[in-house]
């Protein structure tokens, strides 16, 4: 069964930092963080693919980096000069034929 674990979420004020953090319990492919706020549709923020090459959300592009360790099933995203429209509860994301797969999510809360 997989499951993907999500952490790092919490309350910070407008210009700080987090780092989330996804880990798989098994061998899968995590692509990406998606996010959703309250009454709004779940959007994508940042993917990257098994190479390396990374896509952003243009309201996150040059603040949000993705990355991955394969070796540990993780990817993360470091996240900088976080506003408070980036309020949102994130979602990591995994494919495996023919299955998406969700974690449970963590609220990141940014204070004006």
């Amino acid at each position: 069964q997989v499951q993907l674990v999500e952490s790092g979420g919490g309350l910070v004020q407008a210009g700080g930092s987090l780092r989330l953090s996804c880990a798989a319990s098994t061998n899968i492919f995590v692509r990406g963080w998606y996010r959703q706020a309250p009454g709004k549709q779940r959007e994508l923020v940042a993917t990257i693919t098994s190479g390396g090459s990374t896509n952003y959300a243009d309201s996150v592009k040059g603040r949000f980096t993705i990355s991955r360790d394969d070796a540990k099933n993780s990817v993360y995203l470091q996240m900088n000069s976080l506003k408070p429209e980036d309020t949102a509860v994130y979602y990591c994301n995994a494919y495996r034929w023919p299955m998406d797969y969700w974690g449970q999510g963590t609220q990141v809360t940014v204070s004006s």
